[in-house]
């Protein structure tokens, strides 16, 4: 399992990451995702710790807590859904013409 933080300061690196939740185990893994067009950090992380005691240690302590000026959110990350788009209509991207057709 791995744990979500959010509203990290857009300054935060990996680096930073792995120190701050080193302090409550061993950190097997720290991702910062990154906006493909600008190259930025997203503003949140996922973090993976050897063991759930040291993630629960973890979230307990920094949930809430100030980091770099901003309020952290830190809790057990939620397994990504499937963010396929439908193919299907309701878009109305077909329908341009005939929608603007006048009667």
């Amino acid at each position: 399992m791995s744990i979500y933080v959010g509203n990290l300061s857009y300054e935060v690196t990996s680096d930073d990451l792995n120190e701050v939740f080193a302090e409550y185990g061993t950190v097997s893994r720290v991702q910062v995702p990154v906006d493909r067009e600008t190259g930025r950090m997203r503003g949140f992380a996922f973090v993976e710790m050897a063991s759930e005691a040291e993630e629960a240690a973890a979230i307990a302590a920094l949930d809430g807590a100030e980091w770099m000026g901003r309020d952290l959110k830190v809790n057990k990350a939620k397994p990504r859904e499937d963010n396929k788009r439908s193919s299907g209509g309701g878009g109305g991207w077909g329908d341009k013409e005939r929608s603007s057709r006048r009667y």
